[in-house]
């Protein structure tokens, strides 16, 4: 599984994270960042383009050299500076109240303790700064099929994408590390089937 996952799963997250139908979402996301920002699960650079002006710097954490390396391209184009601050999101060598902001797409459901990223998100924010966060988890309760069929796809899931869930509860595990989601819209993505394009996208408070 190490060459899978250190060379094939970065290319097939770069080429599925860079489909023209997720670029608006990727916009919105992106609105309303400013100042200094830390995106955990940079992943090969996706979001560069979709920075405000208003963002003066970049705190990137991403595990992966190889999708580091197809982001150089994208970081190189873009107006704002962009740094690999480290490469694990469970432990973020910040002091406490760093950031202005912070982004998450498509992360959370990859990180193995994602509850402890989000801790650790929140630590370095500034007292009323925010998360800005695109994930997709589990199915909202009304749609039980979905459900289903995502907990009889999740181990294939986590085997095939380097440890990736269908079934975690994104909200829950905002608001247990301490958030307030003070925006949240939740819809399934065009084109993607329901077991793995249950969405959500929003603005989480420290």
């Amino acid at each position: 599984m190490g060459f899978y996952v250190e060379r094939i799963v970065p290319r097939i997250a770069d080429a599925v994270g860079g489909a023209e139908a997720v670029e608006p979402l990727r916009r919105r996301v992106c609105e309303g960042l400013y100042g200094e920002i830390v995106e955990i699960g940079f992943g090969s650079g996706h979001n560069v383009p979709f920075y405000p002006d208003a963002v003066t710097n970049v705190a990137a954490v991403e595990p992966s050299d190889l999708g580091w390396k197809l982001a150089r391209d994208r970081i190189d184009a873009g107006h704002t500076p962009v740094r690999r601050a480290c490469l694990d999101s469970q432990y973020l060598p910040f002091e406490d109240d760093t950031f202005d902001g912070a982004l998450s797409t498509w992360a959370l459901c990859t990180i193995p303790d994602a509850d402890a990223a989000l801790r650790e998100v929140r630590r370095v924010l500034k007292p009323g700064a925010a998360l800005h966060f695109l994930e997709h988890g589990l199915a909202p309760e009304e749609d039980e099929d979905v459900r289903r069929w995502q907990r009889r796809l999740d181990p294939l899931e986590r085997r095939l994408f380097a440890g990736c869930h269908l079934t975690r509860r994104i909200t829950d595990m905002l608001t247990a590390a301490g958030f307030t989601i003070v925006a949240l819209d939740v819809f399934y993505g065009k084109g993607a089937p329901k077991s793995m394009g249950a969405f959500s996208l929003g603005v989480a408070v420290r």
